[in-house]
């Protein structure tokens, strides 16, 4: 396992997804998971990962191990390596610095380079040569050989330049040297060659800090030989072309050139279908080596490229041509070829219907809710639906689907929100009003004996005091008022009563023209009955239905002093019954809204309501186990006037 997932920092933006041109990467709750056996090392994860959850193994320790070991010691550095020392103008300097760590030899890969450059250009060259991909660069070398192992076979039959310089090393300085390759590269990790250990220039920079090694505290020193020439330039976009003198020219050349990881896989699958024909590819998975995930962070593509091109050419000006060209002579006699095993990775294209299954669960019905948007990592939500039919996706990466489903919750949430405080306000008036009915039933208890002898006697000395007697109207007076007190007593015992509901099959059309007949209406207020039920029977207590339906109309009638028309609109479902009263009126003040069921609550004038209409009307409703809601507007900047009062009673089985 080269790159792994570090998962207390994962925070699933699916970059990573997006940036593996391998599709190595798993989804499994929300994060990433490098997937070994399908990954081909090439580090994108880890270079795009803002968090540092996506990390490559760190080899710095066997690199000690190879140091203290007896024998020789070597290391061989890429040649990328003044685009990652920019911060060190003499290049002696940092041969020094790595010298200092324990190597006896430290050597130049561009002469491997230079080697394999040289084998590239007579491959190529020759009359009727297949067309090839080229294989320096190991991640595109893994990319062919698990996703195209067709094109196994087209793969440069030669070494990279790493393994080229190992076996010079060995050649000239013994087999049992051990060889350690300093670069930009994490597919280097997995290379097979015959390097002990491979470790990237952020790794060099670490065993620096670690050591206390800096320019300065080191003695300057030139590479070891035999040095390298053009393969300086290697590293950069065109670089095996250039050093190898191949004619890349768009007219007259045959050689296709293409890096990063979108282009490098269009360039071969136009290559597998035949679309390119007659060309030989030249590939790099990054945008040159200069930007490889071992480089350090926050470089510049064409700054690095600026810093190796002027490396190359001082190098090229001071080079010792006639000892390079006996040197390539010398090692071009080694044998620097390999043998590419396909190893194919690519799994089953999942049957449509499947596909669509996925699609339809992600809420993609038509193509045109495909909106292909990448967010998900992947460029296409069919290769998203397929990438969750392979198991390697889950249908929360869809962004746009889950923003949508977000927002049906939040909708549930606060429906669910509001009908919880309907009920909790519900509940509260219920305990309220049970506190003050007990309160009620004692009280007009406790009443009904004194006031019974009140009446009783009021009305004897009445009927026997004469028609002319001064007090006849005194006596008459509390005659009335006492037969008002009996009234109040009377409601409040009607909203105290826990008497049991008698439930008749009653008509609620007919309940209703009932109702209305017996309440006197003013000439300027007009009734009407709107029937929109399909089944008007149900099982309900007449009798209190009534009671609740007249002080409903009362009420109506006191808020349309000026006349109106006051509307009952009957509706049902299966289960309900629906009573819609609705006037005209003045309407309700939203202050007093919360407190109109209330017992002895009255907007009313003094001696003209006694607070207990709505109250008795609500205890109805809640003994039926039903609902009664209100709606009304007091202020006519905002629209009609009125109020309408909702009472929904179960129908119950008949």
């Amino acid at each position: 396992m080269l790159v792994y997932t570090i998962k207390e920092l994962c925070r699933t933006c699916y970059t990573c997804v997006r940036e593996c041109p391998a599709r190595a990467i798993r989804i499994v709750g929300g994060q990433a998971e490098v997937i070994t056996e399908r990954c081909i090392a090439c580090g994108n994860c880890t270079k795009v990962c803002s968090q540092g959850a996506k990390v490559f193994v760190n080899t710095v320790d066997q690199v000690r191990k190879v140091l203290v070991k007896p024998g020789k010691k070597a290391a061989i550095v890429a040649p990328s390596f003044p685009a990652e020392f920019h911060d060190v103008t003499d290049h002696k300097k940092v041969v020094g610095m790595i010298r200092a760590l324990g190597f006896d030899y430290v050597a130049e890969v561009s002469f491997g380079a230079d080697l394999v450059a040289h084998r590239y250009r007579n491959l190529v060259s020759e009359a009727g040569a297949k067309n090839y991909v080229s294989s320096d660069c190991p991640a595109i070398v893994s990319f062919v050989r698990f996703y195209h192992p067709d094109l196994t076979q087209n793969l440069v039959p030669v070494v990279s330049p790493m393994v080229a310089m190992t076996r010079v090393m060995r050649k000239k300085y013994g087999n049992d040297l051990s060889v350690t390759f300093i670069g930009p590269c994490v597919a280097k990790k997995a290379e097979t060659g015959e390097v002990d250990v491979a470790i990237t220039f952020l790794e060099l920079r670490e065993m620096f800090e670690a050591s206390g090694i800096s320019p300065d505290a080191v003695i300057p020193s030139e590479f070891d030989p035999p040095l390298g020439g053009r393969g300086a330039i290697f590293p950069v976009t065109r670089g095996l072309l250039q050093t190898a003198g191949v004619n890349d020219d768009a007219i007259t050349g045959n050689i296709i050139a293409a890096e990063g990881r979108i282009d490098f896989q269009e360039a071969i699958r136009e290559f597998e279908e035949g679309m390119i024909g007659g060309q030989h590819l030249e590939l790099l998975c990054c945008e040159g080596c200069i930007m490889g995930p071992g480089m350090s962070k926050g470089g510049k593509q064409y700054n690095r490229r600026a810093l190796v091109s002027t490396y190359a050419q001082d190098k090229m000006a001071e080079l010792n041509m006639e000892e390079w060209r006996k040197n390539l002579e010398l090692y071009d006699m080694l044998d620097l070829s390999v043998r590419f095993r396909p190893e194919d990775m690519r799994r089953d294209q999942p049957e449509d219907e499947k596909i669509q299954e996925v699609l339809v669960s992600m809420g993609k019905l038509t193509p045109k809710d495909h909106l292909d948007c990448g967010a998900c990592g992947y460029e296409t939500c069919v290769d998203h639906a397929v990438a969750i039919v392979k198991g390697l996706a889950e249908e929360e990466m869809c962004l746009p689907n889950t923003i949508d489903k977000l927002h049906r919750s939040v909708q549930d949430l606060a429906l669910s929100n509001a009908k919880l405080t309907t009920m909790q306000n519900a509940l509260k008036q219920s305990e309220k009003l049970a506190h003050m009915g007990q309160l009620s039933a004692g009280i007009a208890h406790e009443l009904n004996n004194p006031l019974g002898v009140v009446i009783m006697y009021s009305n004897i000395l009445l009927e026997e005091c004469k028609p002319d007697d001064p007090v006849r109207d005194d006596l008459r007076l509390i005659v009335d008022q006492a037969a008002r007190c009996k009234k109040i007593v009377g409601g409040l015992l009607n909203f105290a009563r826990k008497n049991q509901v008698n439930y008749q099959f009653v008509n609620i059309r007919k309940l209703t023209e009932s109702s209305i007949e017996g309440v006197v209406f003013p000439d300027n207020i007009k009734a009407v009955i709107d029937d929109n039920t399909t089944s008007p029977d149900a099982l309900i207590d007449s009798e209190q239905v009534t009671q609740v339906l007249t002080n409903l109309f009362k009420n109506a009638i006191d808020a349309m002093p000026d006349g109106g028309t006051l509307t009952v609109r009957l509706e049902d479902t299966p289960g309900d019954v629906i009573f819609n009263v609705s006037d005209t009126g003045t309407g309700i003040n939203e202050e007093d809204k919360p407190k109109i069921f209330e017992p002895f609550f009255t907007t009313k004038g003094i001696g003209k309501g006694t607070g207990l209409g709505l109250a008795t009307t609500y205890g109805i409703v809640k003994m039926h186990k039903g609902q009664i809601t209100v709606e009304t507007n007091s202020d006519r900047a905002k629209g009609p006037t009125g109020t309408t009062f909702r009472i929904i009673l179960p129908r119950r089985d008949k």
